[in-house]
């Protein structure tokens, strides 16, 4: 199968509506032609709609799940290597819309980590693709998710 081949969806499967992020539910038999597969997750076209599908749900489209880099981190021995891993998280980090990581697309400003009761903190600064985007939450929520592994 090739990113242009739709496939049907194996079961039903929850996803997010692009631009809006609302979610809705993909219906079985359904069929989905995939757009981007990056960041572990999947977009999808289904009767002429976008949505984004997340990475745990592959096999409704008969994929295998892919961990992201994300998932396999260890655990960082230096604040150096602690920044390094942050920056690669969030290289995992894509726009349903547009083939590019949140970092290169300049949406981070700033991801600070600070030291607290024997563990980190990271704060990061970013932004939105476009004022009022529904995704901003879902992008968010997965840089957020995707730093939780380190």
């Amino acid at each position: 199968m090739t990113a242009a081949e739709p496939t049907e969806l194996s079961r039903d499967v929850e996803a997010s509506i692009v631009p809006s992020g609302d979610k809705v539910t993909l219906q079985k038999g359904e069929q989905a032609q995939i757009t981007q597969t990056l960041g572990g997750t999947f977009t999808v076209i289904v009767n002429g709609n976008m949505f984004r599908i997340e990475g745990s749900d592959a096999d409704a489209l008969d994929l295998e799940l892919v961990k992201t880099p994300a998932e396999e981190a260890k655990r960082p021995e230096t604040q150096d290597d602690l920044k390094q891993q942050i920056e690669a998280q969030l290289k995992t980090v894509y726009d349903p819309e547009i083939p590019v990581n949140i970092v290169d697309l300049g949406l981070v400003y700033d991801s600070t980590p600070t030291q607290i009761d024997g563990g980190w903190r990271v704060d990061v600064k970013m932004t939105l693709t476009a004022p009022g985007c529904g995704m901003g939450p879902v992008l968010q929520q997965d840089a957020q998710n995707r730093l939780l592994c380190i």
